[in-house]
């Protein structure tokens, strides 16, 4: 749990290709952490590679990792060298990793199915290639805004369940406004 007033990275690289809406975006999830007592600073994977990351990272309370396209993000995080560190540091739990959409999907161990919702191409254009494989943190697949009508994702991703569920392929279910907390052991859909 992060309490206080604690430091950490915004991390929006699901946004990868759509820099204006990055731009855009970034002040305002900035100043929503800012509302709850968290101080962030915006950390473009791009910028990094693996022999340099683990010092501009540092070591932050927490990251934030926005929603987006799960490929793009897997890939900036694999490219930056990110994953390996972050994998560490939430198993050794140093950190308080949270977000929201793609942010919690890469957890899974695995993102095929997710490209029903998630198209590759934009993956492609900024990486060059995809991968399919989560940072393995979390025990399931993570599908977010099953039966939220309100997001544009909702029925393909309502697909993607069914899919799972077809393929006896376990997975986390949960709709806007739910939030999947992991302490320890114990597991929560709040």
């Amino acid at each position: 749990m992060v309490t206080g007033e604690r430091r950490g990275w915004l991390i929006m690289n699901a946004l990868d290709g759509l820099d204006e809406t990055r731009r855009e975006d970034v002040p305002e999830q900035l100043a929503d952490l800012r509302g709850i007592g968290l101080h962030a600073e915006d950390l473009d994977l791009r910028t990094l590679s693996p022999d340099g990351v683990e010092q501009a990272f540092g070591e932050p309370d927490f990251v934030w990792i926005r929603g987006g396209n799960v490929f793009s993000l897997r890939m900036a995080l694999a490219s930056s060298g990110l994953d390996k560190i972050l994998i560490e540091r939430i198993r050794q739990d140093r950190l308080v990793y949270a977000g929201y959409s793609a942010g919690p999907c890469v957890l899974a161990p695995d993102l095929s199915g997710l490209e029903q919702c998630d198209p590759l191409e934009p993956c492609i254009a900024a990486y060059g290639r995809v991968r399919f494989d989560g940072l393995g943190i979390l025990d399931r697949s993570f599908v977010p805004h099953l039966d939220s009508p309100s997001h544009t994702e909702s029925a393909a991703l309502g697909e993607v369940a069914a899919a799972y569920g077809a393929a006896g392929r376990p997975y986390w279910a949960l709709s806007d406004g739910e939030a999947l907390v992991i302490r320890g052991n114990d597991t929560t859909i709040l």
